[in-house]
This record gives structure tokens, sequence and C-alpha cells, in this order.
């Protein structure tokens, strides 16, 4: 039963788009961005695409006031762009980069230089112990033919499995970030399923914002059209996500998104919108454990990984005919390179500045073959171990999903079958 009034929590999540050079309006935005956090006051705010340590300091002397404890999640060849500032204490922290994340040929997406990646904070809020995540996962360039799609079930499955696995003593969970998923996208769907988050927009009472809860809207000042295709009037990709236990238990009041354009600014915070989470706290002194599985659940959760290892089958079977390419290219690198060296020791009209450059030609064919050998290699054996995974978890929801049938089906007196039901034979 609930032993006391809630407290409130509110949480707050942006993607900045706070790429130096790149991004429009970039300082003008972050000082925008600083003075929303310090007049609001948010308990908790998740940023992304912080790219530039540069930036996260100017917020953090900003915010010194209103939110004393931040920290920068620093991974990849320009940074996560992961940051956490907090009007509670921050005890730990603890970074987990993606194993996938796009490749690094494709230098007009750049996702692989960024290092995706999801951040945990743990906090003392009003006593309790909190495990806060943010992270951003890799972008949807196209919908119709998306070729990150296997990366996107790759990095949902490792932070499902880096929150499951490090939020077992916690007493509140919340995940805020840009997961560049729809609401009903199958990376999404196994998040949700294998971790119990809830989404705040789907739990709300009260909200205000955006039609639909879209986070990418055609109105934003930034955002190109492109993006949206074939959704004209906007995309809900940036989600707050929530979690209590047998100590807590959360309920999101209310949720609100901005919506585009700032008022006395001719531009917005971001290309994409803000989240702002209002969520209540009961502590209670129920010790009843939640979660617990059923049927219907552990059923829901059998069919979302058969989904996931499907498509992971897939781009390991997509990635396995690059390598062999890439192969191929390393070869035929390897094999030019005897032209040069048989024309160098016959008389021709060649000059060496010819031979040279046929062999710096021939000699870089050989090199991107290696390169790519190596990465695709890397990539095929990130892709099995993921599978390999998957297999586990579909093993041990089948023996769960035996175990609910048969604790549910009744014996033949008409009560229940109470046969315990080890995996392991007893002893005769």
């Amino acid at each position: 039963m609930p032993t006391a009034r809630p407290d409130t929590l509110r949480v707050f999540s942006l993607n900045c788009w706070g790429i130096r050079f790149f991004s429009q309006l970039c300082t003008q935005r972050y000082e925008m961005i600083g003075k929303l956090l310090g007049r609001e006051q948010h308990d908790i705010a998740l940023l992304q695409e912080v790219w530039s340590e540069r930036d996260f300091l100017f917020l953090k002397r900003k915010l010194s006031s209103s939110h004393p404890y931040t920290h920068y999640f620093k991974s990849g060849v320009i940074g996560s762009g992961l940051a956490v500032f907090s009007k509670h204490r921050i005890q730990d922290a603890l970074l987990y980069q993606y194993s996938l994340n796009g490749y690094p040929y494709m230098l007009y997406h750049g996702d692989w230089f960024g290092g995706k990646a999801v951040g945990l904070v743990i906090v003392d809020i009003f006593g309790l112990k909190a495990h806060v995540y943010v992270t951003h996962l890799h972008a949807e360039y196209s919908r119709a033919q998306d070729e990150y799609l296997t990366h996107r079930i790759v990095q949902s499955w490792e932070l499902l499995q880096f929150v499951r696995h490090t939020s077992c003593g916690a007493d509140l969970v919340v995940l805020g970030g840009d997961l560049n998923m729809h609401p009903q996208d199958l990376g999404n769907r196994l998040l949700r399923s294998h971790t119990g988050l809830r989404d705040c927009y789907t739990e709300t009472d009260t909200f205000d914002g955006c039609e639909d809860g879209h986070t990418l809207i055609a109105d934003n000042h930034f955002t190109k059209k492109q993006d949206l295709v074939p959704f004209e009037t906007g995309i809900r990709i940036d989600y707050i996500l929530m979690k209590g236990s047998q100590r807590v238990s959360m309920k999101c009041e209310t949720l609100s998104t901005t919506k585009g354009p700032v008022a006395d600014k001719p531009f917005p915070y971001s290309d994409h919108e803000a989240l702002t989470a209002e969520l209540s706290l009961l502590r209670s002194e129920d010790s009843r454990q939640h979660g617990s599985s059923d049927a219907l659940a552990v059923s829901e959760q059998m069919d979302v990984v058969a989904e996931a290892r499907a498509v992971v089958k897939e781009g390991l079977c997509q990635t396995e005919a690059l390598r062999d390419k890439a192969m191929h290219l390393m070869f035929g690198g390897l094999l030019s390179l005897l032209l040069p060296l048989a024309l160098a020791f016959l008389p021709c009209f060649c000059s060496f500045s010819t031979l040279g450059l046929l062999g710096a030609v021939c000699m870089s064919l050989l090199l991107s073959g290696a390169l790519l050998y190596l990465l695709f290699t890397a990539h095929i054996k990130v892709l099995k171990e993921t599978e390999d995974q998957m297999m586990l978890t579909s093993n041990d929801l089948q023996t769960k999903l035996t175990g609910c049938r048969l604790s549910a089906s009744p014996s033949s007196d008409g009560s229940p079958d109470l046969q315990p039901l080890s995996p392991f034979k007893q002893e005769e």
C-alpha cells in the first residue's frame, strides 16, 4: 500500500544538433538551450549531439547554479555527444559504446565517427537510487531502403542488454534520447518488451505538444523535408521511457514537447523538438514481484526476438557478401601490382613517374581491400555474437513459456498443477 504522497521528477531530453561548423546557429542555440534549462529547473536534463566538449563546458558554466552535477560521455573519434545535467548528486557513471555504428567510408552520413553509445548515471533522487540512461542510435536515412536497419537492431539489442544487466538494484529507471525509430519499429518493440520500460507518451495523463507526439516536424525551420518522407507532418523518434520497482511506482503525469519556433526568436532550439516529462514517484511497501512473466508477455517477447534474429541473419548474409567483395578487391590490387613491376623490367616507353603512379593506384586498391576486409570481418563477428545471444534468449523464453502453460493447466481434480518446473531431473 502507498505510504507517502508522491515526489515529482521532471526530466528533459533534447537532441541539440550541435555539429560545430556544420549545424546552423550553433552558438546562439546553445545560449537559448542554457537559458531554457536554467529557467525551467528540470531535475535531470539528457542531451544528445553535444559533439563539442567546448559547448558542454559552456552549458556547465551557465547551469552551475541550477544543475551543479554533470557528466559528459566521451567515446569515438568526435565523441558520443551525450551529456547529463542534474540537480541531484551523481554517484557513478558508465558508458557502453555500440559495436556497430555505420561505415567509415560513408562520409556524408558520418555516424561512424561519432561514438554512438548509451550512458548511465546513478543518481540519488529523494533518497532513491535512480538509474538514468541517455542514448543516441544510428540514424535512418531512408525509410524505403534502410541500409542501417541491422545496425540499429544490434544497437537496440545491446541497449536492452545494458539496461537489463545494470538496472537490477535500481529503485527507478529513466531512459531518454534519440532512438531514431518510430514507436512500432522492431528495435523499439524489442527494447520495451525486454526491459519493461514504458513510453511516457502513451502513459501520460496530459500531453501538450506536437501532433501525435512528433519530435521531428515539418514546421521546424531546420528540418530537411526529405528526412520526413513519406511522413509529411512529422515523426516521433525521441523518447523518455520509465520503469519503477518494488519500492517505487512511477507514473507520467504530464508530457510536453516544444513546437518548432521559439517565442521572440527567429529559429528553434534544434532540428528536433525537446521533451519534458513530469513523473510522479509513489513509494510503496508492496513487496510483490513487479514485471512477473505471463504466457502472453513471454509469447510477445519470443515473437519480437524471432523478428530481430531474422533481421540480424539477413544483415549477416549481406555483410559476408561485402567481405567477399573486399577480398576480391584486395587480391585484385595485389595482382595488379605485378603489372608495374613487370613493366619496370621490360623495354617500353613508360616513364618512372607513370610506373610510380600506377604502382600507387594498385597499392591503394590493395590497402583499401585489406581495410574493408578487416572491417567487415569485425562486423560479422558482432552479428554472429548478437544472433547467438538472441538464440539463448529465445531458448530461455521457450522454457518460461512452457512453464507458464504447465502452471496454468489444471490437474485431473480441477486444481492447478503445482509440480515444480525445474529443468533438471530429480534424483531417483
